[in-house]
Formats: C-alpha cells, sequence, structure tokens
C-alpha cells in the first residue's frame, strides 16, 4: 500500500475566523467613516451598538405593520396574482382601508378570502 500526501490539511486543522462555536458568521457591512466613528464609540462597540439598533427596530409598531403588510402581499401575489381586483387591493392593503380591501377580494375563492381576512387582521389594526 502506497502513503499518500493529502492534499489539503483534515478539516479540524484548518484555522478560521470568526467564532465558529457560536455560530457567528461574520458578513460585510459598508457605512460611511462617521458612521464607523459613532458605532467605536458606543458602548460595547460596533457590534452591541448594532444589535440594540436591530432589536429596537424590530419591535417599532410601524415597522412591524409593513413588514405583516409586505408578508401578506406576497401570499397574495402567490396565490391570485392575477385575479380580478388583485392590484386594487394591494393598494388598499397598503393604505390601510380594510373595507375597500375586503371589497376588492370579495370574488375571490372562499378559501382564499376566508386566509386573507385572517392574515389582514393586525395589518389593519
Amino acid at each position: 500500500m502506497m502513503d499518500i500526501d493529502p492534499r489539503y490539511p483534515p478539516r479540524e486543522e484548518i484555522a478560521r475566523p470568526g467564532r465558529p462555536k457560536l455560530g457567528v458568521v461574520a458578513r460585510e457591512v459598508t457605512l460611511l467613516p462617521r458612521h464607523w466613528d459613532w458605532l467605536a464609540a458606543q458602548p460595547g462597540g460596533a457590534s452591541v451598538a448594532l444589535r440594540k439598533l436591530v432589536e429596537e427596530a424590530r419591535q417599532n409598531p410601524r415597522l412591524r405593520l409593513r413588514a405583516t403588510r409586505d408578508s401578506i402581499y406576497r401570499f397574495m401575489t402567490a396565490l391570485v396574482g392575477n385575479a380580478p381586483g388583485y392590484e386594487e387591493a394591494i393598494r388598499a392593503l397598503y393604505a390601510g382601508e380594510r373595507e375597500e380591501f375586503l371589497a376588492h377580494i370579495e370574488s375571490w375563492p372562499r378559501d382564499v378570502r376566508a386566509k386573507l381576512e385572517e392574515l389582514c387582521a393586525p395589518a389593519f389594526g
């Protein structure tokens, strides 16, 4: 039997950047120098400041409402993107006009309407 030198070292011997044991995946963020300066001055550094900003934004009711409407939009596009009244229903959804929205989906299949009414409850507050 011949001894063959492996071309690459075994996987566990390869040094990798970051903290793979913690599940952290490094991604690139492009900011202006003044943004980096502000982040560096925050307690805990840039990573802590960015995590806090993201968590605060996720709790913002306006952003959550927008995310809900976007989700409903994707659902509608996949199921009934060519149905009569689709575009008008989307406009009513984003305008927050519940009665207008319901009027435009009235001719759609019953099960689709029922699911949309369920999904839209938080979208119209």
